[in-house]
């Protein structure tokens, strides 16, 4: 029977490189789709698509792989690797998603976001959000060297996980009223997204929302067929 996949949050590092071999082995063993969605942050960070570290060149490897054994490849922005670009989504024969993005899957129309945007109540995170998608900004970004961009990307990840740490559970996942909002604007009645890191099935009353999980001590992606919704979870050794 056809299948989509859909995965989200690998925060692929070479500080854990269990995750990679997760990576690997799951495009290995599930070649025979129809199509892989990555919802963004497949990276814990991305300085530009001109990146020439061994990771990359490793994971673009698998991902070239993967697309010419026949599945489409779809590859979407996070808010750890918003600069992911066209550029490296030709490289590895796939296509860059907007977010949020409407799809047909199996005659059902499906929207699909990283999930950050549905986090409303988080103020502080929103704003630079808006900041760091903005062209002028990410332009000025790219034009700097490899080594400076990697040590801004450092000083973002610390930046953040101190932010995190220090904010409520609740602020950081999803607001519900954002939720309803986007599953009517965009007339559907699924939503799949990333993100939160809660993998779950919601019931609202606009539609059903999937949230995918990240991969650490295990990993997670949805099976999508014309007749079912899975969310499938593995262990993952680092």
């Amino acid at each position: 029977m056809p299948a989509t996949y859909f995965i989200a949050d690998l925060h692929l590092e070479a500080t854990r490189p269990g995750t990679t071999r997760a990576l690997r082995r799951f495009l290995l063993e599930h070649q025979d789709c129809d199509a892989l969605y990555i919802l963004g942050d497949l990276f814990e960070a991305w300085i530009g698509d001109d990146d020439d570290s061994p990771l990359v060149r490793e994971v673009a490897e698998m991902l070239t792989r993967f697309s010419a054994a026949g599945p489409r490849l779809y590859l979407m922005q996070g808010n750890r690797d918003f600069l992911l670009g066209k550029q490296f989504c030709q490289r590895v024969g796939g296509k860059l998603l907007r977010d949020p993005s409407v799809v047909n899957l199996y005659g059902e129309p499906t929207l699909l976001l990283h999930g950050d945007s549905l986090c409303t109540r988080d103020t502080e995170y929103q704003a630079f959000r808006k900041t760091t998608r903005a062209r002028a900004w990410q332009s000025e970004l790219l034009a700097r060297s490899l080594e400076e961009r990697r040590t801004l990307a450092r000083e973002l990840r610390n930046r953040s996980r101190e932010a995190t740490s220090n904010k409520a559970e609740d602020i950081m996942d999803v607001t519900l009223e954002e939720v309803e909002r986007a599953l009517l604007d965009h007339e559907v009645q699924r939503m799949i997204h990333g993100h939160t890191h809660r993998p779950a099935r919601h019931d609202h009353a606009a539609g059903t929302r999937w949230v995918l999980g990240d991969w650490d001590q295990k990993g997670w992606y949805l099976e999508v067929k014309p007749d079912s919704c899975t969310l499938v979870d593995f262990d993952i050794k680092q």
